[in-house]
């Protein structure tokens, strides 16, 4: 069996990731592909119980500890449901991956991109998304966005617009660096318009077939 598709949502918070990750899954399901729906960090039982630590705004969670508890749970996700999965054919979407540890904690807590890297590289044995959907947002609006949902601002969700503005710049470096996997989406569109402008990048996908390495 060929294996499957790995694509991969990123943007600060409030860029819309999660529904757009929610769409897609509609529209791909609607067409007869086997889609899967998971986000990070969690997706299975280990790395949910991490999510909380991370999330946890009681927590003083130090930055490396941050980016190594990412990596963990990257790393359980990894071996527990995404090479299972793609290993049977599924398009995986996945609601964060590698690139926010890169953008967090690399460039945002100052820990240095590589560094991040390589931990990941460790972490997920070297799997890499066949595509990522960077949704790009002002930090201004995003946080705007957040507001507007009237929930509580997890731990990181509380560090100040520095912090936010670094990590666009990161994410955007990112882009510039690898453009044949990273497309970059207008996320202050309409959603159905975001919907669109997703599908179209992936469109030169065979989505379900990868010739990508395990």
């Amino acid at each position: 069996m060929a294996r499957g598709t790995l694509i991969t949502i990123e943007g600060l918070d409030g860029a819309g990731k999660s529904t757009l990750a929610r769409a897609l899954q509609r529209e791909l399901a609607a067409r007869g592909t086997r889609v899967e729906l998971l986000r990070e960090p969690g997706g299975v039982e280990v790395s949910e119980r991490i999510r909380a630590l991370v999330k946890d705004p009681a927590l003083a969670v130090l930055p490396r500890t941050e980016a190594l508890l990412y990596a963990a749970a990257r790393a359980q996700l990894v071996e527990e449901r995404l090479r299972p999965l793609l290993r049977d054919g599924a398009v995986v979407l996945l609601d964060r991956f590698v690139d926010s540890s890169l953008a967090y904690q690399g460039a945002g807590r100052s820990l240095g991109v590589d560094e991040v890297r390589a931990i990941n590289l460790f972490a997920t044995g070297g799997l890499v998304a066949d595509r990522t959907l960077l949704l790009r947002i002002t930090p201004a609006d995003g946080r705007a966005r957040q507001h507007e949902r009237a929930l509580e601002p997890d731990r990181l969700e509380r560090e100040g617009e520095d912090f936010f503005a670094t990590i666009a710049r990161a994410y955007e470096e990112l882009a510039r660096a690898e453009p044949a996997r990273i497309r970059v989406i207008d996320a202050g569109q309409p959603p159905e318009l975001v919907l669109s402008d997703a599908l179209a990048a992936l469109a030169d996908l065979p989505l379900g077939v990868s010739h990508s390495s395990l």
